[in-house]
């Protein structure tokens, strides 16, 4: 399967490996993609390959959406278990992502109020309040921290800004104070004649001493599934995950492993 974009601006619901069935809201251009990072690993590309000139999506372009989306849903009585904000890149970059979580907090209240609300973030945008205080008001912020080393964070991350390090993002997750959800990605092979993993014992350990300072109320681990940009990536065996997961779990950590 190769990497691909989202064409739309909701889209599913699809079955979540991690988040149970989906509402999917893409906040970024439907005809490329728009990051701060640039994941060797990203299901949606790299961004010199998925350059685009279209304009992001407005605040009521996506409440309307949504809303068409979730009364049509009402209707058929499929009910998602979760509205989650992915989609092509960083959905905390709109410049209206606190305004968009707010309508999306009050559609999901009138239509499905069963329905948790979760972003998936890679964490770069967390300096900035209105984001911060945003993902205050979802049932799941989902925040992303793939290693405790800044080589290893440019080499499977490559942040935009230099200036992102390890040291900076743990201090924003700790604001969370534990109302997060930690996503990590766990991977092996070869990018640019360098080895890649960041399962190695030293990297566990550093990722243990994180989620304790973080103190997250869950732990996502995962790997790849999906064709990936760069080749010579692997993914990490369930039963490698499953002995990470439990290295946590044994520290009083809530885990949950995606293979």
């Amino acid at each position: 399967m190769s990497t691909f974009l989202f064409d739309k601006i909701v889209f599913g619901p699809v079955h979540s490996r991690r988040l149970g069935v989906s509402l999917g809201i893409n906040l970024l251009p439907v005809d490329g993609k728009l990051c701060s990072f640039d994941c060797i690993y990203c299901e949606c590309g790299l961004n010199s390959e998925r350059r685009t000139k279209s304009k992001l999506p407005t605040r009521e372009e996506v409440r309307k959406e949504l809303e068409d989306t979730l009364v049509s849903m009402k209707a058929s009585e499929t009910a998602p278990d979760v509205i989650t904000f992915a989609g092509n890149g960083e959905p905390t970059l709109h410049p209206d992502f606190g305004g968009i979580i707010e309508d999306t907090v009050s559609l999901r209240d009138r239509l499905f109020p069963k329905a948790k609300i979760a972003v998936l973030s890679n964490s770069t945008m967390l300096h900035k309040e209105e984001v911060f205080n945003a993902l205050h008001k979802v049932d799941d912020a989902i925040l992303k921290l793939d290693s405790v080393l800044d080589t290893r964070i440019q080499q499977l991350n490559a942040p935009n800004l230099p200036s992102f390090t390890f040291a900076k993002l743990v201090e924003q997750l700790c604001r969370f104070e534990g109302k997060l959800i930690i996503q990590t990605m766990f991977i092996k092979g070869e990018y640019n004649g360098a080895s890649v993993d960041n399962t190695t014992k030293e990297e566990i350990t550093g990722w243990i001493d994180a989620l304790k300072q973080i103190k997250p109320g869950q732990v996502m681990i995962y790997t790849i599934d999906r064709e990936t940009p760069v080749k010579n990536l692997l993914k990490v065996s369930e039963s490698e995950l499953e002995r990470i997961a439990d290295i946590a779990r044994k520290e009083g950590f809530d885990v949950t492993v995606s293979a």
